[in-house]
């Protein structure tokens, strides 16, 4: 949300005034906002963020490249789906960015984030924040609480669609890592 204040400076009988004259505040509901608690310690939840395989595993890639270092690429390729969106076309293709903020076992933050689909143009730029905060469930295990925030989108019909998907998969994928590393 951005806020800004306007002001304006009178002449009061004691010197100059401010008076707040106007309060302009933007709220951009179009963002991707998915939490879920993984019943694993957050080492290992982090490292699923950048280890290939374990990619492959829970997001479904084919391939990926993923440093988790400052300005370290973050790029994503899955194949091209044979289904067509009525909007969006085929699914798959690439997702990049850049690790602009890392700290390990708490947080990044990718910037200049873009989808390029098979078809059509690219989605971007979006910004992806994804937190993850140590918990422990109430019999004392070791538990991770992971939230990916994604903003950015626009209000085009394509821009819409994606989102919706993309929250889908979201949800999706963190449901198949939650899987995974609670066996």
């Amino acid at each position: 949300m951005l806020e800004f204040g306007f002001f304006a400076a009178v002449r009061g009988s004691h010197g100059p005034i401010a008076i707040e004259m106007m309060t302009v505040k933007e709220q951009n509901p179009l963002k991707l906002d998915v939490t879920l608690e993984i019943g694993a310690p957050v080492e290992l939840v982090f490292s699923a963020f950048f280890d290939a395989p374990a990619l492959g595993a829970w997001q479904g890639t084919s391939r990926s490249i993923a440093v988790p270092r400052l300005l370290g690429p973050y790029v994503l390729e899955w194949p091209a789906s044979v289904e067509r969106d009525e909007v969006l076309g085929r699914m798959g293709g690439i997702f990049r960015a850049t690790v602009m903020h890392i700290e390990p076992n708490d947080h990044l933050f990718l910037a200049d984030a873009f989808w390029l689909p098979p078809d059509g143009g690219p989605l971007g730029p979006l910004a992806v924040q994804v937190t993850f905060t140590p918990t422990a469930t109430s019999d004392a295990v070791r538990s991770t609480l992971v939230r990916v925030v994604i903003t950015g989108f626009d209000e085009g019909v394509r821009w819409k669609r994606y989102l919706g998907l993309a929250t889908t998969q979201w949800q999706r994928g963190l449901n198949v890592l939650k899987l995974l590393l609670e066996r």
